[in-house]
């Protein structure tokens, strides 16, 4: 069975960063396509951002383009996020999630706990 454990939420003000950390229990390069998901208040999950194993293939949501970047380190077995010029809007709980498949779009299959992110205005 595969765990994510996502780490490095927290309280930010609107401009600032914060950097996600996802650590999986298994070689990452077993888990060819990992993500990060995001669910504010009162809203459905929404995509952030993608990563292939290679780190070649990259895919973000527009609302993050720009000021999101994803990065894995495969001997690490770390999917990061790195998360600049926040906004409120950036509010809600983070989750990493991985799968086995190739293509960015998944489904994913296997998922975090989460970690809270709350941006101040």
């Amino acid at each position: 069975q595969v765990q994510l454990v996502e780490s490095g939420g927290g309280l930010v003000q609107a401009g600032g960063s914060l950097r996600l950390s996802c650590a999986a229990s298994i070689r990452t390069f077993r888990l060819n396509t990992m993500g990060w998901f995001r669910q504010a208040p009162g809203k459905e999950r929404e995509f952030v951002a993608a990563i292939n194993w290679t780190g070649g293939n990259i895919a973000y949501a527009a609302s993050v383009k720009g000021r999101f970047t994803i990065s894995r380190d495969n001997p690490k077995n770390t999917l990061y996020l790195q998360m600049n010029s926040l906004k409120p809007e950036d509010t809600a709980v983070y989750y990493c999630a991985a799968t086995q498949r190739m293509g960015l779009e998944g489904p994913y299959d296997y998922w975090g706990q989460g970690t809270q992110v709350t941006v101040s205005s």
